[in-house]
């Protein structure tokens, strides 16, 4: 739908700066569109490479792991499972990309993981836990991976709507208003000018005609 304007001198003024503070905010937002699609392009591929070697590494461990269950009664396993040593703290933090507030997982592990006695239980089982350990930071990085990667995603979608609306919708319905009111002005203009010549020639009729009177 057309912009409802009037065909003022002043109305064109402030379409001017309403055309002119929308290009300069679709400049502003596709730049920082370019800019997150950037971060986001890094995030998935770091994303992509830490996710392949994660499933390898707990393919692993959990290879390592049925191979100590399948040499393992129940009740043993469970037995030597039953009181971890270890303890997994993970605190939260957060980091500035944008405008957006993305968060920052980190972790420390206390304590060992082989609570157990050692001639109860076969390496298997030792190598399982050893590798959980080592990847439980890998997790945490991942978790947080997603969630950055799912922020920056909304942000992405939402920022480039609002592009294409100054783009596709507000700058065209600007430029389209000041080509109307340019053209009545100027209609305007030409019938001003049209009519003042008219008012011309009346009076330069009536003075001739007043020269006429005085001369008989």
């Amino acid at each position: 739908m057309a912009l409802q304007v009037r065909a003022t001198r002043m109305e064109l003024l402030q379409l001017k700066r309403r055309v002119k503070l929308a290009l300069r905010g679709h400049k502003l937002l596709k730049d920082k569109l370019d800019e997150l699609m950037r971060q986001f392009k890094l995030l998935i591929a770091e994303y992509g490479g830490a996710r392949v070697s994660l499933e390898k590494e707990l393919h692993k461990a959990y290879g390592q792991f049925l191979f100590a269950r399948a040499a393992m009664h129940r009740e043993a396993m469970d037995d030597a499972l039953a009181h971890p040593g270890a303890r997994a703290v993970v605190t939260t933090d957060t980091r500035r990309v944008m405008n957006l507030t993305l968060p920052v997982f980190r972790v420390s592990i206390e304590g060992a993981v082989r609570n157990y006695g050692l001639f109860d239980t076969p390496p298997e089982l030792d190598e399982a836990l050893g590798v959980y350990r080592h990847v439980l930071p890998a997790i945490i990085r991942l978790a947080e991976q997603e969630k950055a990667i799912t922020l920056i995603a909304h942000e992405i979608d939402s920022t480039r709507r609002r592009v294409n609306a100054l783009e596709y919708v507000l700058i065209p319905d600007y430029e389209s208003a000041i080509s109307r009111v340019r053209l009545k002005l100027s209609e305007m203009d030409r019938s001003n000018t049209t009519r003042l010549m008219k008012v011309k020639e009346m009076a330069d009729a009536k003075r001739e005609i007043a020269i006429g009177g005085h001369n008989t």
